[in-house]
């Protein structure tokens, strides 16, 4: 404590307000094969529109991962998105000169390979890629145009009009003895990919700046490769022009910094079409470093991660890399579609999706399997598509959360309905229900008149266990995660009877508000001299023991109806 060394009032607080939080159950995270976005790097999607924005819309060779991704958010509204790289992903790229169309090919996964890419306005190979690359891999890029002026092109300019007045010269760069340094740049849907109408006006940047230190009034940057990199999202800056395309006579140090320097101005406007964007297919080592971006539990909050249509290599990967080391995350997978498409019964696609968990071979808690795929309608193509359901599964466990809580099961007749199912692939009988479930996938059934059910909730995990249920684990995810977090703080403290009792006090009440939510029957939680010997202590460790009953959930019933004679009374028949 302080002390005082004259008389006085000293004020001090101490806080015991501590408790354990909340935390997040409902987020997911996916990898997969897009045709537009950054590759290698985790956005946050909260809607299927914003998917599309994001990730562009599908076509036949992205649309598992698309509907995978926005069948999830069908149920929920937090999914993490990583676009998987592929050695053949290009970035379209325009103006290799002035005058001319595209450049040639590179690759740009993302802000942080942009900005580590040295050849970029470099002095010895300043035009040969191009001066714009659209912002991300894939033939989508294609579809752009960029076009910029200046003062002394832009009267002649077609996209003028689209502008309030000639770029002329900043006040900034005039407060510095600098000239003409002003640009405006408009970005154009040549082809309609992105609007759905060729010759969309997509982005406008007026009255930029060519001088690498230019700022707008209200102090931001107007240097135009650092508006492009940072506000357009569409197109990268990654070249100045060449000096032939400059008007002579004026320094043409286009990226110096303003002050004393006349920029070159454009003999003609820039307006150029982007070319050479290939979209390459991720392999299934590409999906898993996509996959690996999630690795860190510290830098990406996740609970739920469906995995697609990828097979057997991503999903051992996934469990085993990024679920069962994190320990705060189930992953989710369905077989492969021929194992249930155009099968001569449902006893052979059983036996084909039973043979592939067997070749999945997992055994563990965090891992759930389902038993197949669902035809549903692409409106963004006017076709149907078979897609995996575990998207849909993983999102049932989310809307769980929103409805109830993740201790209670996704599946069933109140919780497991599942959305946009025009028929399955494989609907199993009950027999064939019987041998999944017995191997520990989840059938699911089209019940007529009653929609398309998940009815099970088992996981990978093949001894007898509570945790081969999904509400368990899901529950022990929450309690271990919420205790973990809030037992930090006890971190660097004294292991003694006041910290031990304190840590009692804070966990014991979070442990009643989740019996009375009926996710445990009963708990103890020990922390006491008991387990926190001298030794231990000695050790600089804290030990606490937290005993949980969790509650189970139905997966069968039985009704015993029983006739008596009008004669008996119930009590001799044992009613």
């Amino acid at each position: 404590m302080a002390f005082q060394l004259s008389p006085g009032v000293l004020v001090t607080e101490r806080d015991l307000t501590d408790v354990v939080p909340a935390v997040a159950t409902t987020v997911g995270g996916f990898a997969g094969h897009f045709n537009w976005g950054p590759v290698n790097r985790v956005v946050t999607v909260s809607s299927e529109k914003l998917l599309a924005q994001t990730y562009g819309l599908p076509d036949t060779n992205t649309y598992e991962s698309f509907f995978t991704a926005a069948n999830f958010l069908g149920y929920g509204n937090n999914l993490q998105i990583v676009r998987g790289s592929s050695a053949s992903h290009t970035n379209a790229v325009a103006a290799a000169s002035l005058g001319a169309s595209g450049g040639t090919a590179t690759l740009i996964k993302n802000i942080d390979d942009y900005s580590a890419n040295s050849t970029f306005f470099s002095a010895n190979i300043p035009h040969t890629t191009g001066l714009f690359a659209a912002k991300y891999p894939g033939s989508w890029g294609n579809s752009l145009k960029v076009s910029m002026a200046d003062a002394n092109s832009f009267a002649s300019w077609t996209y003028a009009a689209q502008f309030n007045g000639n770029p002329g010269t900043s006040d900034y760069a005039s407060a510095r003895s600098g000239v003409n340094d002003g640009l405006h740049v408009i970005v154009i849907d040549e082809d309609g990919l992105f609007s759905g109408t060729p010759g969309t006006v997509l982005e406008k940047f007026a009255f930029l700046s060519k001088a690498s230190d230019g700022k707008r009034t209200d102090g931001s940057s107007a240097y135009y490769v650092d508006v492009l990199r940072d506000q357009s999202a569409y197109v990268w800056s990654i070249a100045h022009p060449a000096v032939a395309n400059l008007a002579p006579g004026a320094n043409t140090a286009w990226g110096s910094a303003a002050a004393g320097v006349t920029f070159g101005n454009l003999i003609t406007a820039v307006t150029s079409s982007f070319v050479g964007g290939v979209l390459g297919t991720p392999t299934d080592g590409d999906v898993t470093q996509a996959y690996d971006e999630f690795k860190q539990d510290g830098l990406y909050d996740l609970s739920l991660v469906p995995v697609g249509s990828y097979g057997a290599n991503v999903v051992s990967y996934v469990v085993n890399n990024i679920c069962e080391v994190r320990k705060d995350c189930v992953a989710f997978f369905s077989p492969p579609l021929s194992n249930v498409l155009n099968k001569a019964s449902t006893t052979l696609a059983t036996t084909a999706v039973t043979g592939y968990r067997d070749a999945v071979n997992l055994n563990t808690s965090y891992a759930v399997m389902d038993s197949g795929w669902k035809y549903q309608y692409d409106r963004y193509n006017d076709v149907y598509r078979w897609v995996p359901l575990n998207g849909d599964i993983a999102g049932l466990c989310a809307r769980t959360d929103f409805v109830a809580d993740p201790w209670y099961s996704p599946a069933g007749y109140t919780r497991g309905v599942i959305k946009n199912v025009v028929k399955l692939a494989f609907s199993p009988t009950q027999t064939d229900r019987d041998n999944l479930y017995k191997k520990g996938v989840n059938p699911v059934v089209s019940f007529p008149g009653q929609g398309t059910i998940l009815f099970g909730d088992k996981t990978q995990l093949t001894k007898p266990s509570a945790f081969d249920r999904i509400n368990v684990r899901r529950l022990f995810i929450v309690l271990e995660k919420a205790i973990a977090t809030a037992a930090k703080y006890q971190l660097f403290e004294f292991n003694d009877a006041f910290t031990r009792a304190q840590f009692r006090n804070l966990v014991e009440p979070f442990l009643r508000d989740v019996q009375g939510r009926r996710g445990i029957t009963d708990f103890k939680v020990v922390c006491d001299e008991s387990n926190n010997t001298g030794e231990v202590i000695d050790r600089n460790e804290f030990i606490a023991d937290i005993f949980i009953k969790p509650a189970r959930s139905i997966n069968f019933i039985q009704l015993n109806f029983i006739a008596t004679r009008t004669g008996i009374a119930f009590e001799e028949v044992g009613a």
